[in-house]
């Protein structure tokens, strides 16, 4: 499937939950990264999600510091590249933002600040040194 159509089920939420894992998530960011200037793309891509999630059931798997902290991220790696990146050459060169049981965050946050119900709600910043 090319990205577009993908693209496209995903906000439609026509996709199927089962098949949007992690690696999905941070690709979809890419992606938008790619289409919308940052801010435009953090938005839609929030609102995405969370239409996403709410039309599977899953309202209480979205989580604003986690989707926020990870597009940021996603954006600082894009821009530290240089270069025009694929999708491939972006997910060879960042593999550490593409695993959830050892995640990126965990340097930054505290895993009771990522699972409060403020971070679901409201972008929090990182609370760890």
């Amino acid at each position: 499937m090319r990205d577009e159509q993908w693209i496209e089920q995903f906000e439609s939420c026509t996709l199927p939950v089962d098949s949007f894992h992690h690696t999905d998530h941070v690709k979809m960011a890419f992606l938008y990264l790619q289409k919308y200037p940052p801010l435009e793309a953090l938005g839609r891509f929030s609102s995405a999600i969370l239409r996403f999630a709410t039309a599977n059931g899953k309202t209480d798997r979205y989580n604003e510091t986690v989707t926020w902290a990870f597009v940021l991220l996603i954006r600082e790696r894009i821009a530290r590249a240089h270069c025009p990146q694929t999708w491939a050459e972006f997910a060879e060169g960042n593999e550490d933002l593409l695993r959830w049981d050892d995640n990126i965050l965990k340097k930054y946050y505290r895993s009771e600040t990522l699972g409060c119900a403020l971070a679901k709600s409201t972008f929090l910043f990182p609370d760890k040194l």
